[in-house]
């Protein structure tokens, strides 16, 4: 049976083994490098001064530190549990060397946050052995927490992503309000929650003045940047964050505003009249130096069971028909009207 050598126990995939001794007698520390020279897979690095060790460390940034345990000036319990206590120690391989074969000594060195326990000098195949075993631990534990780190930035890609996409699919195009099958599901839900809370749920519909004639007038392209200049309006007049601005259509808008009486629903809507005329956009309708307006529907109800959210939608519909044909640029209060059995 021929004699086992070093080359036996190598592994077909090479890996480099960064090796960092810490021991305060230089004869140690040639006759560890002779040890490890014929293995063109270990890195070695020497280290006489204990101080110098956490240092040296964070430069070459070993994949095992053999430590000695007895060194004048530093106990090497102690600089062990000081790896154990850097950020960028904290993880890396030891194999304590002593002299001693002492079970209290042991055991004191794995206390201190050590992974092995050696007598020094060490048989060279025995060493390396565990010099090798120890360096492919860490080495898979660096790979698995970067691939864990590289995973969770791809999730927080991938939520990133869906929350644009979401956002996206939820808003108009022109507007950058939510869009009308967004105020559905809203609306809907909503509905809902105010049922189960019986509280009251409030909603505006709102709609540009002679927007047509405008279009006409001054163009498409003017036209839309005049609906994203109301939008905006529509947007600031409510502050909450449960209210919600979308648009209905063409040149239709629609505010929910959940939690809101009669009374409040009714200052928003003013107040977004107000907003628009602010914004001072030239028409020609209905008479030369105009402005933008908008007319405003109004309604509110607390909904009970199995009542549908459409009579919320209609009512308020009903209050910006009456604004419409009252003169436009103005706000009115639609009726809630019972639903038939």
């Amino acid at each position: 049976m021929k004699d086992l050598q070093i080359e036996d126990f190598k592994d077909t995939d090479a890996y480099q083994a960064m090796v960092l001794l810490v021991d305060d007698q230089a004869m140690i520390g040639e006759a560890i490098r002779r040890s490890l020279a014929q293995d063109l897979n270990i890195d070695f690095h020497f280290c006489a001064d204990p101080h110098q060790a956490i240092t040296m460390a964070m430069r070459i940034k070993p994949t095992v530190i053999l430590q000695d345990l007895v060194m004048p000036g530093l106990d090497g319990l102690s600089l062990v549990r000081d790896y154990r206590q850097h950020p960028a120690t904290q993880d890396i391989p030891i194999i304590v060397l002593s002299t001693k074969e002492d079970p209290a000594i042991k055991s004191a060195a794995f206390a201190a946050g050590a992974n092995d326990y050696l007598v020094k000098l060490p048989d060279t195949l025995e060493l390396v052995a565990r010099i090798r075993y120890h360096s492919r631990s860490y080495l898979t534990l660096q790979q698995r927490d970067e691939a864990y780190r590289a995973l969770r930035v791809s999730q927080q890609q991938l939520l990133e992503t869906n929350l644009v996409l979401q956002r996206l699919m939820n808003s108009d195009g022109l507007t950058g309000l939510s869009n009308r099958r967004h105020f559905d599901e809203y609306l809907e839900m909503e509905w809902r929650r105010a049922m189960r809370d019986k509280s009251q749920l409030s909603l505006l519909m709102v709609d540009v003045d002679y927007f047509k004639a405008y279009n006409d007038t001054f163009g498409h392209l003017d036209g839309d940047e005049s609906l994203r200049k109301v939008a905006q309006a529509i947007r600031q007049s409510s502050s909450r964050a449960t209210d919600l601005a979308a648009r209905y259509g063409g040149e239709e808008f629609a505010l929910v505003l959940p939690g809101t009486s009669p009374g409040g629903a009714r200052l928003v809507a003013e107040k977004l009249r107000q907003m628009v005329l602010g914004l001072t956009i030239p028409h020609t309708t209905p008479e030369p130096g105009s402005s933008i307006t908008v007319s405003v529907g109004v309604a509110t109800c607390s909904p009970e069971q199995g009542s549908d959210c459409r009579v919320l939608i209609s009512a308020a519909d009903k209050g910006l028909y009456m604004a419409k044909h009252a003169g436009r640029n103005r706000v009115v209060v639609g009726e809630v009207e019972p639903e038939q059995e």
